[in-house]
């Protein structure tokens, strides 16, 4: 007997954009049943690539086989019918709308042909939440009260609510915390059990070892390397087709003894937000940087966002270099000398439709007016100087930021503060989103901004990435310290424990 074609064969994929090549002859082929992993670094055509899979964008040349048989996908809606879903890293739902709405947009349940609205929709949206294991989320509750992880399962809902045989995820873990990615790889075990075929896309190395068969590289638009085995080959050879030279995660050397002797920059004194994070009680001096290690839901974000003024504290203060600081006031906080960059860049730091030189100057808009008019000249001079301290490519401020890759916004966002003269930086998941390569830059360019004698104040989901840069390691537990230690004497499985199970503060 012949052999079953591959269910989705890609050959010699183009794909141009005004001044880009994206994807310059990319082949991919996925069997039914396997979990096919796509790596590259931020900028390699992965987003392209998948886009073109779910209809998305139409190639300039190259050709798509699905089953066997030469397709034409010239819609989302095209790809969807022939069972093709994508979940993209931006989840694409609707917050005022219910997750059964959400579910369901764009192929309501019907009868007599008529679209039903209701009871019908809502115990479809059940169903599917049990299959996922998530019952508790109701089908009548608002996704925009959803927790990010609840959102990401409500999107997989509706992927599962058509007959899909192939599921587009592109870093579905990002938000999540180990229990949910435990869910999550149940969840892809039961699809490919059923024949269903993922693509996964993922940055961590480690999640591609665990839940992958097969691992195509891009670079540069290309495939470098197609149908590698995801278990047996080497993470240098990995990174080295990423990458084109070998690199990984590399940190930094420490100083022996940060800022010995100096008084601190940044001092936290019994601060708490009810509900939250119970009073907490840290220092950070000139040179050092201190990682807030826990899981998510910890309390590590809402203490940032606490230090930095976003959130009003239920006790404690704030104090900046010996001054304490107006709560919950953003503004004294700038003033102070303190910068965040948080945890959803996008939404929450960068003005996606700007150049990067208004994203870098928007903190410092009073040096360039005069007279109510901007000096558009000096403030492009800035950015530039700016910018090219931190290394950030294209060597271009005039480009609009979402040209850049996800390493080069973060980039530009930690340019923000250095154009505004920040003296306690804090990084709330600095790397999210970031390839292998750009990582690397990012922990030197931190290291450096500290050695130069800025307090960082750290926050990570990835234990190792913690361990690697910081001085010194706060543990979180339910919103509360369990352990406090130099990062030398930590490993990941001590914090993994502490985080679990908690211990005394100390």
């Amino acid at each position: 007997m012949a052999p079953e074609p591959p269910l989705l064969s890609m050959s010699g994929i183009t794909k141009s954009f005004p001044g880009v090549r994206a994807l310059d002859g990319v082949d991919l082929e996925v069997q039914a049943g396997e979990v096919h992993c796509l790596l590259g670094q931020n900028g390699a055509g992965k987003s392209t690539l998948i886009k073109v899979l779910a209809g998305a964008h139409q190639p300039d040349t190259g050709r798509l086989r699905w089953r066997g048989e030469e397709v034409t996908l010239r819609s989302p809606i095209a790809a969807m019918r022939l069972g093709i879903a994508t979940i993209y890293q931006e989840l694409d739902l609707v917050e005022h709308l219910s997750v059964a709405e959400n579910v369901h947009l764009g192929h309501e349940p019907t009868a007599a042909g008529f679209v039903v609205r209701g009871k019908a929709a809502r115990r479809s949206t059940a169903a599917l939440l049990r299959r996922l294991g998530h019952p508790e989320i109701d089908p009548a509750r608002l996704v925009g009260e959803l927790s990010a992880a609840q959102q990401q399962i409500v999107s997989m809902a509706r992927a599962l609510s058509h007959d899909v045989r192939l599921i587009v995820m592109d870093e579905p873990s990002a938000a999540l915390d180990p229990d949910e990615v435990d869910n999550l790889f149940r969840i892809v075990g039961d699809l490919i059990a059923e024949g269903v075929a993922v693509v996964y896309i993922s940055h961590r190395l480690e999640e591609i070892r665990r839940i992958g068969d097969r691992v195509t590289v891009l670079k540069d638009g290309r495939a470098v390397a197609v149908g590698l085995p995801a278990k047996s080959t080497p993470t240098r050879e990995v990174v080295a087709l990423m990458t084109g030279r070998n690199v990984e995660y590399v940190f930094p050397d420490r100083p022996t003894a940060p800022a010995k002797g100096e008084r601190p920059l940044l001092e936290v004194q019994g601060l708490s937000r009810q509900g939250e994070f119970d009073p907490l009680d840290l220092v950070v001096h000139p040179g050092e940087i201190v990682g807030l290690a826990g899981l998510v839901g910890s309390g590590r974000s809402e203490i940032l966002e606490t230090v930095y003024g976003a959130r009003k504290p239920t006790t404690g203060q704030v104090v900046v270099d010996g001054k304490a600081l107006k709560p919950g006031n953003v503004r004294a906080a700038v003033r102070a000398g303190i910068g965040l960059a948080p945890e959803e860049r996008k939404a929450q730091a960068l003005l996606m439709l700007e150049s990067v030189t208004r994203n870098v100057s928007v903190s410092s808009m009073s040096r360039f007016s005069r007279a109510g008019w901007i000096d558009r000249g000096a403030e492009l001079g800035a950015a530039r100087a700016a910018t090219r301290e931190l290394s950030l490519r294209p060597d271009n401020p005039s480009v609009p930021i979402r040209t850049l890759s996800g390493g080069n916004q973060q980039k530009a966002v930690l340019a923000r503060w250095l154009l505004r003269g920040c003296r306690v930086l804090l990084l709330d998941e600095p790397t999210r989103g970031v390839d292998v390569g750009a990582r690397a830059e990012l922990y030197a360019v931190v290291r450096r901004l500290a050695d130069e004698g800025l307090a960082v104040l750290l926050v990570s989901s990835e234990v190792p990435e913690v361990l690697g840069l910081a001085d010194r390691v706060l543990v979180l537990r339910e919103g509360r310290v369990v352990h406090t230690a130099p990062a030398r004497e930590l490993d990941e499985h001590r914090v993994l424990d502490l985080v679990m199970e908690g211990s005394p503060a100390s």
